[in-house]
C-alpha cells in the first residue's frame, strides 16, 4: 500500500488529533459488550481475485486492517508509533552491522485458535509460501530481498537478506508477514473466499452478500498471546456503499464509530453543524493520491507530456475545491509530514503554468492538442474522485495543448484493465506499508513494482538498495531527495494530494484518537466503553 535499533523518519502530528465537536450523553449503538465501527472499504472476491484475505495476496488496505485484527506477525507497530516491536517475536534484532541477517526468538506457548502450537516451521512455511506463491498483486516484493530462512529448534528464525535492508522489521510487522498454518493454507495455492484463521488478537466472522462482505464480526482470541492489550471483547465492522450511507448510520445510532473513509461533505457537515453527541476527531494521515502512467503507451511514452501535465496542474485548486480541508497539496511521492520530503515537484515546475507547458511539448517536438484519456476508479476512493477528475480535465484542456476525456470503472474492471496496460494514465490511492521513506519510492520504482510499471530508471535502481543500507535513516535523505529529484524530472507518476485522516463516534466509546495510526492500520483493540 502496500517496514535493533533504528532511528524513525519525523512523522508529524499523528497522535495530536483535533477534536472539532463535543460528544453528549447519549447511548451509543449496538447495544451489549460490542462496538459497532462503519467503514467504506470494500473486501470482495471475484475472478480476478478470489483471496481478498489471504496473506500472500491481499495487498490494499480494506484486506490488511482485516488481518492486522486476525494474523501474528513477529513485529509489529507499538501504540503511538515508533519502530517495530515484537509481537509473536520475543525478541528480534539484526545480527550484523551491515543489517543482512534479522533473528527473531519466538515467544513460548503460541498456538493457533484451533490449539495447534506454532513454531518456528510455522514461521518459515508462511514467508517461504508468500514468495512461492508470488501473487501478481504486488506484496511479496516486500519479502523478495529475503534470500535464505533458517530455524533453530522451535523457537529461533533467522532471516538471511540478499542486500542490506535496515527497513526489514517494517516488512515483518505487515500483514504479508502473517503467520498461518499448514492446515489450513497450501503451500502453493491461495486460499479463496474469506476465511482467516490465525493467531492475533481477534477471531472473526463475515457476512457475505454477491460475494462481497458486509460485516465481519471480531471476538477476542483467549488464547493470544502478544503485545496488543485489548479493551474490549467483540467489534463489529459494517461495510458501507458510500460515506453518505455511512455517516446516515452514525446519525441514526445505528453504528459507534465511522472511519476509513468519511468524504469531504461529510466532514464539512461535522464541522458546520456539530452534532451533541457525535465528536469528529482530525488525524494526519499518510495517504497520497496520484496519478500513474503506463509509460509504453503512445499518449504518455514520451516524457515532455508528462512533464507539461506536471506543469499545468494545479493541485492547490484540487485540493480546494474538491476536498477543501479534508487534503493538501502534494509536490512529491514522499508527503510532507515523512522526513526526507522534498517539494520536489513545485521546484523543478513552480506554479501551474501554461506557458512552460508549452515550451516543454514544443522543444520535444510534440503535436498538440494530446489527445489523452485519464482513468479513475468510481467505488474505490472517496465520491469526490469523479469530481476531481473532472477538475484534472478543465484544467489540461483549458491550456488548449491538450483534449482530455475522463472514465470511471467500477474497482474490478479498473484494476484489472491498469494491470494489462490498457490506460495511459489512472488515479490511485497509496497507504504506506510502513512510515518509511523507502516505502514511497521502492513501490513504486523497483523492477516487478506493485504498478505492473515498464518505467526504468538505472540510477535510481541503484540508489533504492542504497537507502536501505542506513540504519540512521536520517542519514538516507540525500539520497531520498535524489531519488524525487528523478521522479518530478521524468514523472512516471504525478503527485496531487496528502489526504488527512478523520473518525467520528458517538458519545461512549474510548480510544477513538487511537483506532488510526498514520499508516491508516486500523487498531480496533484501542476501543473500548466508558472508562476500560
Amino acid at each position: 500500500m502496500n517496514r535493533k535499533t533504528l532511528v524513525l523518519p519525523a512523522v508529524v502530528g499523528l497522535l495530536a488529533p483535533v477534536l472539532v465537536a463535543c460528544g453528549g450523553a447519549e447511548g451509543v449503538a449496538g447495544g451489549g459488550d460490542s462496538i459497532v465501527v462503519g467503514t467504506t472499504d470494500e473486501l470482495i472476491a471475484d475472478k480476478d481475485a478470489p483471496a481478498p484475505l489471504d496473506p500472500a495476496h491481499a495487498y490494499d488496505t480494506g484486506s490488511w486492517n482485516v488481518l492486522r485484527q486476525t494474523l501474528q506477525t513477529l513485529m509489529h507497530a507499538p501504540r503511538g508509533g515508533g519502530q517495530p516491536v515484537p509481537d509473536a517475536a520475543k525478541t528480534c534484532s539484526f545480527t550484523d552491522k551491515a543489517s543482512e541477517s534479522y533473528r527473531c526468538e519466538l515467544r513460548t506457548d503460541l498456538s493457533f485458535t484451533d490449539g495447534s502450537p506454532i513454531t518456528a516451521e510455522d514461521v518459515k512455511f508462511s514467508i517461504e509460501r508468500v514468495l512461492k506463491i508470488n501473487d501478481d498483486n504486488g506484496a511479496a516484493a516486500l519479502l523478495a530481498n529475503i534470500e535464505a530462512i533458517d530455524i533453530k529448534g522451535d523457537h529461533e528464525v533467522v532471516f538471511h537478506l540478499a542486500t542490506p535492508d535496515a527497513t526489514f522489521p517494517y516488512k515483518l510487522s505487515t500483514p504479508i508477514a502473517g503467520i498461518v498454518s499448514k492446515k489450513k493454507y497450501e503451500g502453493d495455492k491461495l486460499r479463496a473466499g474469506f476465511g482467516v484463521d490465525g493467531s492475533g488478537p481477534y477471531t472473526m466472522t463475515t457476512q457475505v452478500k454477491d460475494d462481497a462482505v458486509t460485516k465481519v464480526t471480531f471476538k477476542k482470541n483467549g488464547s493470544y498471546k502478544g503485545d496488543v492489550k485489548l479493551h474490549n471483547s467483540k467489534v463489529e465492522l459494517r461495510v458501507f456503499e458510500d460515506p453518505e450511507a455511512m455517516a446516515k448510520a452514525l446519525d441514526k445510532g445505528e453504528i459507534d464509530i465511522a472511519t476509513r473513509e468519511l468524504g469531504p461533505e461529510q466532514v464539512a457537515q461535522m464541522k458546520e453543524k456539530p452534532k451533541e453527541n457525535i465528536t469528529l476527531t482530525e488525524l494526519q494521515g499518510l495517504s497520497i493520491f496520484y496519478l500513474a502512467f503506463n509509460t509504453d503507451h503512445p499518449a504518455v511514452k514520451d516524457k515532455a507530456v508528462r512533464q507539461a501535465m506536471a506543469a499545468l496542474v494545479d493541485r492547490g485548486q484540487i485540493a480546494g475545491q474538491v476536498y477543501s480541508a479534508t487534503a493538501e497539496p502534494l509536490y512529491s511521492l514522499i508527503p510532507a509530514s515523512v522526513s526526507a520530503h522534498k517539494n520536489a515537484f513545485y521546484n523543478r515546475y513552480g506554479e501551474p503554468s501554461r506557458a512552460q507547458a508549452k515550451q516543454i511539448l514544443r522543444k520535444a517536438g510534440i503535436k498538440t492538442p494530446v489527445k489523452l484519456s485519464l482513468h479513475y476508479s468510481k467505488d474505490r476512493y472517496s465520491g469526490a474522485t469523479a469530481k476531481e477528475f473532472g477538475l484534472l480535465k478543465t484544467q489540461l484542456n483549458a491550456s488548449k495543448l491538450f483534449d482530455v476525456t475522463v472514465e470511471g470503472s467500477d474497482w474490478a474492471t479498473f484494476r484489472t484493465a491498469h494491470k494489462r496496460g490498457d490506460y495511459p494514465v489512472f488515479g490511485l490511492g497509496w497507504v504506506p506499508d510502513y512510515p518509511d521513506p523507502e516505502n514511497y519510492i521502492a513501490p513504486f520504482l523497483e523492477k516487478d513494482n506493485f504498478l505492473n510499471s515498464p518505467y526504468v530508471n538505472t540510477e535510481a535502481r541503484k540508489l533504492i538498495p542504497q537507502s536501505r543500507r542506513q540504519a540512521d535513516r536520517a542519514a538516507a535523505e540525500p539520497t531520498f531527495a535524489r531519488l524525487q529529484e528523478i521522479v518530478a524530472n521524468d514523472v512516471p507518476v504525478l503527485p496531487l494530494r496528502q489526504d488527512k485522516q478523520y473518525v467520528a463516534a458517538r458519545a461512549g466509546v474510548t480510544g477513538v484518537e487511537r483506532l488510526l495510526n498514520g499508516s491508516s492500520d486500523l487498531q480496533l483493540w484501542e476501543l473500548g466503553r466508558g472508562d476500560s
